[in-house]
């Protein structure tokens, strides 16, 4: 009976509750809900090092750079003379020019020329301080002689001279031959060496170089064959020759064939 009342009730509240004008419910708003700004912890990205860096490769064209290749010189070596009998060293390549110093077998020296008209060398002897010419006959030689130079006697650098040249020369032509005269040079006994004639002359059509000397001062001539042919005219000089040099040259005044 008790249930009875009860539904009866609810039904009747159910039913005022339909009948009740509609009230707006306002919502309560709601607490501010506190907004957090967010802390962001920054984690950097890892670093990847790379296992291999990859340079190019710059190839260079070296500077070729020219090193001249540095030859050695040959060193001329000069012919060796030594005497193989007694002799003289003169100061020219002939048997005419004045006496320069007594040789002896077994003296040795080096030849640095030779006279292109009567083969004699030029010897610088190991005895003697100065150059003079030899004989190739009285000496050994060592070394190619054909490889020198040819050397031409300078009597001018030869000691000195009191003396002038002789004078008043003259040369008269007889058919082939030519007589040559002079005045004498007046020289003391122990200076006087005579004069000395260096002259090229035509015999045969070979045209020759032609020394001739006289040992003392009182011999004042001489005559030479020479005949017409050659490709140049004959010519000479006339020195005087004292103990210590040669005087000046002196011309010849030589007349053709």
């Amino acid at each position: 009976m008790r249930r009875k009342y009860v539904a009866v009730l609810v039904l009747v509240l159910a039913m005022l509750a339909c009948s009740l004008p509609s009230q707006v419910v306002t919502p309560t708003p709601a607490a501010p809900v506190e907004t957090q700004t967010p802390t962001f912890t920054f984690t950097p990205e890892a670093t990847f090092t790379a296992a291999a860096t990859l340079t190019s490769t710059v190839t260079f064209t070296p500077t070729i750079t020219f090193t001249p290749t540095i030859s050695a010189t040959p060193t001329f070596s000069f012919p060796t003379v030594t005497v193989n009998k007694q002799a003289h060293c003169r100061y020219g390549p002939h048997v005419a020019f004045l006496h320069a110093a007594d040789l002896y077998p077994g003296d040795t020296g080096i030849v640095d020329g030779r006279y292109e008209y009567s083969g004699w060398l030029h010897v610088k002897f190991d005895k003697i301080k100065y150059y003079c010419w030899v004989a190739p006959s009285v000496v050994d030689v060592v070394g190619d002689i054909s490889t020198l130079r040819y050397n031409e006697p300078d009597l001018q650098t030869v000691g000195y001279s009191n003396y002038a040249p002789p004078g008043n020369i003259s040369a008269v032509r007889n058919g082939d031959e030519v007589t040559i005269s002079w005045d004498q040079v007046e020289m003391t006994t122990d200076h006087d060496r005579g004069y000395l004639i260096i002259a090229f002359v035509c015999q045969n059509g070979n045209y020759l170089w032609w020394p001739f000397s006289y040992s003392d001062q009182f011999t004042t001539s001489y005559t030479v064959k020479d005949e017409a042919g050659c490709h140049a005219p004959s010519e000479g000089v006339l020195y005087t020759v004292e103990k210590h040099g040669f005087s000046k040259p002196a011309q010849i005044p030589w007349p053709a064939p």
